[in-house]
Parts: structure tokens; sequence; C-alpha cells
């Protein structure tokens, strides 16, 4: 089979439309989307910030529900992204919006369900869905148990395990759909894309999957998950290359935790005062300094002393963490190899 895609540029889009039922009365006048998951910052920021990062220059916001809120906050551009609002006058589902949105386009799309927060590396999943033959692709992630679990001896309990991550996957809300998928969309003419069109693409084998093991992944459905969420990002700010969250600050000593996706890097910086050690937990890349190169894998412990310009670049996704002294605003920036901010 040829491939069947268009180009190398996709267009985002993202699902607006949920009425968010079980946040209610909040939802009344607030849409699903923009829920806080941290102070200032919703669910859309996110998203927005995520397909900026990758390099998406244009992204079509499929709304419904109080869609006058999100126009209102996002306007036509949102940090160097172009904001197109496609608007749902009857709610028919998400294969309604998606084929709405498609309608408005020349190219293949990449779609994410709105109300997801993860650490999902938009880039290797483009990359992987360009690379292929597959007219759809989604993203799957395992799906972790909403109980502990017992182990069962004998006649007595052996051991208890906390919510694990079980052997199956789920539907991790972000999907990339080719332009020759419009066809099977018209087959269809309510109901969610879920539910119509991927099954049927399933069926003869034309719907690929991404798998990736994420730090973070959430669908906020409830109250309940909205805190978990804004639980994980008390201390943490998303990076264009990742994330950094703070996990203790004290008078002598400052420990971070640091997620950079694979393909990406931080800005080439330094620090005037702060010494840090780089203790990596997973992951492989090199740390790139002025005269020279340094590789490293899982447990490789590297330091940084201050004033030495330096840019983590990572291969694999990789996890560091950093233990320093503590001076959390010491950075001085060189160069930055991102969009945005």
């Amino acid at each position: 089979m040829s491939n069947p895609h268009i180009g190398e540029h996709l267009i985002g889009m993202i699902l607006c439309g949920g009425y968010g039922k079980r946040f209610r009365p909040l939802t009344d006048v607030i849409p699903k989307v923009l829920l806080e998951i941290k102070d200032g910052y919703p669910i859309l920021d996110k998203q927005l910030f995520a397909f900026r990062s990758v390099g998406f220059d244009r992204v079509l916001l499929l709304a419904g529900y109080l869609s006058e809120k999100i126009e209102e906050r996002y306007g036509s551009e949102y940090k160097g992204l172009k904001i197109e609002h496609v608007v749902e006058e009857k709610p028919l589902g998400t294969l309604n919006a998606i084929r709405m949105g498609m309608e408005r386009v020349n190219e293949d799309a990449m779609v994410s369900n709105g109300d997801v927060v993860t650490d999902l590396n938009l880039k290797r999943m483009k990359e992987e869905f360009e690379s292929s033959t597959y007219p759809a692709s989604m993203f799957v992630v395992r799906m972790r148990s909403p109980y502990g679990i017992v182990k069962l001896g004998d006649g007595y309990i052996k051991s208890f395990k906390e919510k694990p991550l079980l052997n199956y996957y789920i539907n991790g809300g972000f999907y990339c759909i080719s332009k020759d998928v419009l066809g099977l969309l018209d087959e269809f003419k309510v109901g969610d894309i879920e539910e119509t069109a991927f099954p049927r693409l399933a069926a003869v084998k034309q719907l690929a999957y991404y798998r990736e093991s994420v730090p973070f992944w959430a669908s906020i459905d409830n109250p309940k998950d909205l805190e978990n969420a804004g639980k994980e990002y008390e201390n943490r700010s998303d990076k264009p290359w990742g994330y950094e969250k703070i996990l203790t600050l004290t008078r002598r000593r400052l420990e971070k935790e640091l997620y950079i996706m694979a393909g990406y890097r931080t800005s080439l910086h330094y620090h005037e005062r702060r010494d840090e050690i780089l203790h990596v937990l997973s992951g492989s890349g090199y740390i790139g300094f002025k005269d020279r190169k340094v590789n490293f894998k899982k447990r490789s412990k590297i330091r940084v002393k201050p004033n030495t310009p330096h840019s983590i670049v990572a291969d694999e996704n990789t996890l560091i963490h950093e233990i320093s002294t503590p001076h959390t605003d010491d950075e001085v920036r060189i160069k930055d190899f991102y969009l945005v901010r």
C-alpha cells in the first residue's frame, strides 16, 4: 500500500465540546476544557502548549457547549498558534465534530480529546504516523486499576498492591487521522468516532497504535481525576521539552525531577551559583558542554558546576533526579531550541 498521507505537515484539532456533567454546577458556566489543573492553567492551555512545542502552527478547537467562553479566552492566536473555532450547533458526537474539522483543512490531522492531561511525546507519535501506511493511528496507554488488588495464597492473602498498571491497553485520547478517512466518516451521521469509524478501521486492520510509557496520563472525567491532576501539578512546570518538578526544597538542598522527551533538548544555560548532580533514572542521551559531550544512560551520575553552560539532549524519554544547592531561580539561558515557553 502506498503512503496515504498528504504531507508531513499535520493540523492540530482538539475536541472541546463536552458538557462535563459530573462537574456541575461548575461546568454550568465553565466549559470542561477550561477547568484548571493549576492556578491559571486549564487543561486546554496544557494541550495547546504541547501542540505548539512539537511545531504545530495551527489548531482547530472543535467546540459546542459554552464555545463562546473558549473563544473569549483564546481568540485567534495563542503562544504563536493560529486558533480556529469550529462550533457544532447541535451535539452529534465526536465523529461529527471531527468531520467538520477535517472538511475545513487539506491536511491530515492530529486530534486530541480535550479532557486528557498527559506527557505524551507528540513528536514521536506524529513521526511514526507519517512514516506508516495506515490511514489512522491511536495512542494507547496501559490501564491502571481503579482499586488496589490482593494476591492470594492457599487460603490466605499474600500481599497487597495499590492500583497497579494492568496488562491491558485503553484509548489514550490522541489520534492521527488521514484525509482518506473522510469517506468512512460519511458512513456515520452521529456518534463517537471510537464507537463508529475506529471499529470499522480496526476490523480491516487499518487502525494503527502508538504505544508509549508516559510519566503521567489522566482523563479528567470527574472531580477526583481533577484533584489528582492538581496534585501532580502542585510543584510542576511544563516545559517545551517535558517538565520539571520540585521534590524537596530546604535551606541547604534542592531536589528536582526532570523529564525530557526523546528528540528534545533543554535550553543552553548555566547557573551562577547552583552546583548540581544529575542522577539518570531512565533513558539515554548526552549533556552538551561548551567543549565536550558527555553521554548518559540509566544510573549515570553527572556533576554540573556553577558557570558551566550546558544543554541536556534526550535520545530516549529520560527521567533525571537533580540534586543541587537551593538556588531555585538561578538560571541564565544562552539559547533556546524551541518555539514556546
